[in-house]
């Protein structure tokens, strides 16, 4: 998968991604929608739409749920759920 089919969602309204994966889905035939942590439900809102609105014919190829260390400016690490959305035409 090629880094520019990934789109990463994070604080932006729903509607930004929205636009951004209609555009890459009609440049290529897939589109990976990467999130973290509160964002996972935006993510989710933004391939919902996609499929429901504005591309019907648009499925969703792949899901993939992971935690995620990371570590903060002070040393400690925290864990933090991420989510991949993989959607085909």
């Amino acid at each position: 998968m090629a880094e520019d089919n990934v789109v990463y969602v994070g604080n932006k309204p729903v509607m930004n991604y929205v636009l951004a994966v209609t555009t890459q889905l009609s440049r290529a035939g897939e589109v990976v929608l990467k999130s973290r942590g509160q964002a996972i439900s935006r993510a989710v809102d933004a391939a919902e739409i996609v499929r429901n609105r504005f591309m019907p014919g648009v499925k969703i190829k792949n899901i993939n749920i992971s935690t995620e260390e990371l570590t903060r400016e002070d040393g400690t690490t925290m864990n933090v759920s991420a989510m991949e959305i993989t959607l085909a035409k």
